[in-house]
């Protein structure tokens, strides 16, 4: 088993982490607005977001961590796919809080749903963990698909 290289592990998961940081910076007051929104039921408290988004980010940085720290050839398709994610799931709350476009973001959604399909798949053919470690986040974005849907179609 490789050593654990702290640095790169802790640079992996303050990537992923930024991305929640910069995307509550570009939504702003957005998500103060949910609690006035139309919610579906199952809609969590939205203090549970940012709980759950935190341990999400830092699952998809171990994820990429152990991606990178692979002896993989397909690291670099592995990570492009990644950032990918990444952009999408930045930019999503832009779509649905401060653009209030539901129905476009939901799209969006979709389009970040199978980018991740893809991601878990690419991952966990490089290190099954990785792969595992991913599958919160799918699960996450599936759920955040059926609240989105249900406020576009409300």
């Amino acid at each position: 088993m490789k050593k654990i290289n702290i640095k790169h592990l802790v640079i992996s998961i303050i990537i992923s982490l930024f991305t929640g940081i910069f995307s509550t910076i570009i939504t702003g007051n957005g998500m103060t607005e949910y609690k006035d929104m139309y919610k579906p039921f199952l809609s969590p408290p939205a203090i549970i977001f940012p709980i759950v988004w935190t341990i999400l980010y830092i699952l998809m940085g171990i994820s990429s961590y152990l991606i990178y720290e692979s002896d993989s050839m397909e690291i670099q398709k592995a990570l492009h796919i990644y950032a990918v994610s990444l952009i999408l799931n930045a930019l999503w709350p832009v779509w649905f809080f401060n653009l209030k476009a539901y129905t476009f973001a939901f799209i969006w959604l979709v389009v970040l749903w199978m980018v991740i399909i893809v991601m878990v798949n690419e991952f966990g053919k490089i290190n099954r963990r990785a792969g595992i470690l991913l599958l919160p986040y799918f699960f996450w974005v599936s759920f955040a698909g059926y609240l989105n849907l249900c406020i576009a179609l409300n």
